[in-house]
């Protein structure tokens, strides 16, 4: 018995990366699992390899009309919703201010926060209705450090996730919906490769793993109704933009971590 059985998870983002990881980590709790992505052979393949009920639900979830659709099957199907897991999200590599094009930047904002609306108004009456629920929301450390690294559409982006999620605390708490953002550092995903400089494979090896992110996901939907955590950040223990200040400090480069 998973302390999950019974609940329904809609997880989007979920071919790869943080999602494939999240919707695996809640399937091991007894879940059904709801994969929504862009890529339908990816979620089929991560549908493969859960063990528990799965629908594969391929989606942009930029598309108002496209989000609603699955969240109608999800409730003709099942009869409720109790996890929403917004992990979608993108960048450019062409991001700084001197780089950035119009239309990459409506990309970004809508591919990371706008969308994340789509799916929480699609899902809040099915929740309203059950006096309960879990709206988890995948931002970054961007989203409360401003700096060059994620460029300014990303990171204003993921400001206005965090505003969100604060927000539907405020007005959803007292419906039995809680809501928490997460804010990783740097995590080794398929996203890295979007950078305009490339991360080395022994610097990826450094950072946050997929399965580290779907652990606290796992942990968060497991959680007594009562508790919510609006706002958690996750970093990497070696922590590259620590050691950017070390060098800038004059200080020594540690050696490498003992666990590698």
């Amino acid at each position: 018995m998973g302390e999950l059985d019974g609940k329904v998870a809609w997880v989007t983002g979920a071919g790869s990366g943080i999602g494939a990881a999240t919707a695996r980590a809640l399937a091991r709790e007894g879940a059904t699992i709801v994969l929504s992505g862009r890529r339908p052979a990816a979620l089929q393949e991560v549908a493969s390899g859960l063990a528990g009920p799965t629908l594969v639900a391929p989606c942009d979830v930029t598309r108002p009309a496209e989000v609603e659709r699955v969240v109608a099957d999800v409730r003709a199907r099942f009869g409720r919703l109790d996890i929403l897991v917004a992990n979608a999200g993108t960048n450019v590599a062409r991001r700084d201010w001197a780089q950035l094009a119009p239309a990459d930047a409506e990309a970004v904002i809508a591919g990371n926060l706008t969308q994340a609306f789509h799916c929480a108004l699609a899902v809040l009456p099915i929740m309203r209705a059950q006096r309960d629920g879990l709206v988890v929301f995948t931002a970054s450390i961007a989203g409360r450090l401003v700096g060059l690294l994620s460029g300014p559409a990303y990171t204003a982006a993921k400001h206005g996730l965090v505003a969100a999620g604060h927000a539907l605390n405020i007005q959803e708490g007292v419906n039995g919906i809680r809501t928490s953002v997460i804010l990783p550092g740097e995590v080794a995903t398929p996203i890295l490769d979007k950078r305009p400089i490339p991360v080395p494979a022994e610097e990826r090896a450094r950072m946050l793993q997929p399965e580290d992110v779907a652990e606290l996901v796992r942990w968060l939907a497991c959680l007594h109704p009562r508790v919510t955590l609006p706002e958690i950040w996750i970093t990497p223990t070696w922590n590259r933009a620590h050691l950017a200040e070390l060098e800038r400090a004059g200080l020594p480069r540690p050696a490498a971590p003992p666990w590698e």
